[in-house]
Order: structure tokens, then C-alpha cells, then sequence
């Protein structure tokens, strides 16, 4: 979110900055919460050339909810006769429970959450629209909501999906991240894009970067349909344009670790874009203060390519850590196990792991990982015992063996 919130030119700052204010108040940072609804509100005004609106009822919802929560009822009750007084100036049009401004917020900040929210940001945008047919930035952002999702299932899109899409493009000629958006799903459907794709490129590395500009759909079409390497060198020039921006590194920092990890049909990366690719993965660690499990295992991933003694003691530290959750720990105990298994081959060992992982009561994909390579270990694995603690383990989960 923070790498949203210095964006120029973005539609969507003030909502920006009433969604960061309401996480900074659940990490327990009043003060903070309150400078960004403020900052929400300046936004607003800047951006609608005008002191009050309908757009304002979310802010200043937003205030009352926190002037209520920090003891001041005074202000709270300031702020909620203001959004009475809106309500009764802009009230909602017929068919709509809220205001269409309210719904394209409510829409834009669900679009952040996961996917469960989708069709309910989805119905929102709908709402929105069609109430107020002529804001571009809705049709946009709706059309988006609805392709992106199935692009990177790496399902192409019906045509009414792609019929939306490209209407948003056509509507939204500034909007790069539609455009790159419509390119992919073109080449999805199986068109040749390279020339648009490289005239795009020019295009967004000459935006500020940011998480709107369209740069990691861009990067996502080169890997998935055009080529890895080009994807690399597009980061690269980023870079240069850009030394100082936290997310161009940490696009760079990605498209390298995808490069190394996945190279496809592409020639494999040499020892000297692996080393690369683990320098940036470190900066972009250190960039964002996020030394996570998963960011930590995706570092020993990388290390395994080049200096395998690195990647154990990694994997090591993190084992040790005493503040990780069932998820991460499931995670963190199926990915070493085939760390285990592939890069040191301690066969014995990495089933330990696996069925650790699957022990943990908590349904994920890195669980079902584990689960089936125990059951491939039955059909190979000659060993009567580990045989017989795996057809335990699995019996005891309720596990059909093989």
C-alpha cells in the first residue's frame, strides 16, 4: 500500500489513504491513522476541486470512527453530522443501498483483500457504473477486476471479459496497466504482440514506477509469452531509469528469481545473473523490512543454485524461529523437505519433513504437496519402517494410502 501512496496523478490516492490509515489503526498507530485520513481529505478537495462531496462520506466515516475509538466524542459526533448532511444532499439513487461514489470505493478497497471479495467488488463496480456511466476510472478499474484474475490463472478470457477490457483500454488511453492488461490477453488468445509489447515497455519506463503504472503486467507478458531473458533486461532498464525507487528493485528482484528458479525452455541462468538476481532479493528484503519465512525460503531457493551450505544454514535459522504460525511452519517444513531432497539427497530426511508438514491441520497447498509425495515414497521407498510410520501417519489424518 505504501508504494501506492506517492503515486502522481492517481485517481485512487484518497481511497488509498483511507484504507492505509485504517491498517496503520490496526497495527496500533493512532497517530499515523489519523494523518492519513487527513491527508484523505486534502486528496479529495485537491482532486475534486471542491470542499465537500459525496466522495468525502468514507473519510469522514473514517474520522468519527476514530475520534470515537480515541475518547473524543465531540469531534466523532462533528464528523458523523457531516456525513448525515451529505447523505441527505447526495442520497442514494434508486436500486443502489449507497452512493455510487461509496460503491466504488467499497469495490476498489475489496479489489485489495482476496479473491473470495472479488464478485462482491464486482457487483459494487456494476452498481457504480451504472449509476454513473461516465467515470473512466471505474470502467478501468472494473475491467481490470474482471481479467486479471483469470489472466494469471492463465485462462483467456470469454468475450464479454475481453469485449470489457478492451472498451476500457479504448476509453483509458493513459491507463498503461489496461493496455498491458488487453496485451496479455491477446497473447493468451494466441496473437502476436512483440512490437505493441516493446512500444509499451517504452512507455511505462517512462512513468514513475509504481504498483498502477503497469510494470508487472508488462514483466508478466514477457515471461509468459514473449521471453524470460527479455523480462530480465526490461528490470534492468528499469533500474537504471529509476535507481532509487524500492519497487522497481523489488520487480527486478522477482523477475530474476522466476528467471533462475523457472527458466522454461530459455537457456538456464549462469552463476553470474543467479548472483544477481540473490543480491537483489537481499536489497529488496532489507528495502521493505520483510524478512519473512516465505521470503527467507524463496533467498534459500536461490543460494541452493550456488552455495548450497548458505542455503541450509537459511533454512536452519528459520527452522529455529519460535514465532511462526501452523501455516508458516507447514510452508517452511514442505519446502526444506524438498530442499532436502533435491539439493543435499537426504531421502530419509525429507520425508521426516513432508510429514511434518502434513501432520499440521491446516489446509494448504504446500499440505497436499507434502501428502503426495509421501504417497509417491510408499509406492518406491523399500524401507519397512518408514512404510510403516507414513501408512500411521496418513491412516491417523484420515489419508487414503497408496
Amino acid at each position: 500500500m505504501e508504494d501506492m501512496s506517492n503515486e502522481e496523478g492517481n485517481f485512487w490516492l484518497g481511497h488509498t489513504y483511507n484504507l492505509l490509515g485504517y491498517i496503520q489503526y490496526k497495527l496500533g498507530f493512532s497517530e499515523d491513522t489519523l494523518n492519513f485520513f487527513n491527508r484523505a481529505t486534502e486528496t479529495f478537495q485537491r482532486q475534486k476541486n471542491a470542499d465537500e462531496g459525496p466522495w468525502l462520506m468514507v473519510n469522514f466515516g473514517n474520522l468519527a470512527w476514530l475520534h470515537h475509538h480515541l475518547g473524543e466524542d465531540e469531534r466523532s459526533e462533528d464528523y458523523l453530522s457531516k456525513v448525515d448532511d451529505l447523505m441527505r444532499e447526495y442520497p442514494a439513487p434508486p436500486g443502489l443501498e449507497r452512493h455510487p461514489e461509496v460503491c466504488a470505493e467499497k469495490a476498489w478497497t475489496l479489489m485489495k483483500f482476496d479473491k473470495e471479495t472479488k464478485l462482491e467488488a464486482e457487483e459494487l463496480f456494476q452498481g457504480a457504473i451504472r449509476m454513473q456511466p461516465d467515470s473512466v476510472e471505474w470502467q478501468s478499474s472494473y475491467a481490470k477486476l474482471s481479467a486479471e484474475f483469470l489472466i494469471k490463472s492463465q485462462r483467456v478470457l470469454g468475450p464479454e471479459v475481453f469485449e470489457r477490457l478492451r472498451s476500457a483500454k479504448e476509453r483509458d488511453p493513459g491507463n498503461l496497466y489496461v493496455a498491458a492488461l488487453y496485451l496479455e490477453s491477446r497473447a493468451a488468445n494466441g496473437e502476436q504482440v512483440q512490437d505493441e509489447a516493446r512500444a509499451l515497455a517504452e512507455e511505462v519506463l517512462e512513468r514513475p514506477m509504481n504498483s498502477s503504472c503497469g510494470f508487472v503486467p508488462l514483466l508478466r507478458l514477457y515471461r509468459e509469452h514473449i521471453s524470460r531473458d527479455e523480462a530480465v533486461e526490461i528490470t534492468k532498464k528499469a533500474m537504471r531509469k529509476h535507481p532509487n525507487s524500492r519497487y522497481t528493485k523489488k520487480c527486478a528482484a522477482i523477475c530474476h528469481m522466476r528467471k533462475i528458479l523457472n527458466p522454461g525452455r530459455e537457456s538456464n541462468p549462469d552463476d553470474r545473473m543467479i548472483n544477481q538476481g540473490i543480491s537483489l532479493w537481499e536489497e529488496m528484503i532489507a528495502a521493505y523490512n520483510d524478512s519473512s519465512p516465505k521470503q527467507q525460503v524463496t533467498l534459500a531457493q536461490l543460494y541452493s543454485k550456488v552455495d548450497t551450505e548458505r542455503a541450509e544454514q537459511i533454512y536452519r535459522e528459520q527452522l529455529l524461529r519460535e514465532d511462526l504460525d501452523p501455516a508458516k511452519k507447514q510452508m517452511l517444513y514442505s519446502r526444506y523437505a524438498k530442499h532436502l531432497y533435491f539439493i543435499r539427497n537426504e531421502r530419509r530426511e525429507s520425508t521426516v519433513y513432508h510429514m511434518r508438514a502434513a501432520e499440521i491441520q491446516v489446509e494448504s497447498k504446500y499440505r497436499q504437496s507434502s501428502i503426495r509425495e509421501l504417497q509417491k515414497t510408499l509406492e518406491k521407498n523399500r524401507d519397512p519402517e518408514l512404510n510403516g510410520e507414513i501408512r500411521n501417519l496418513l491412516t491417523n489424518l484420515r489419508i487414503q494410502n497408496q
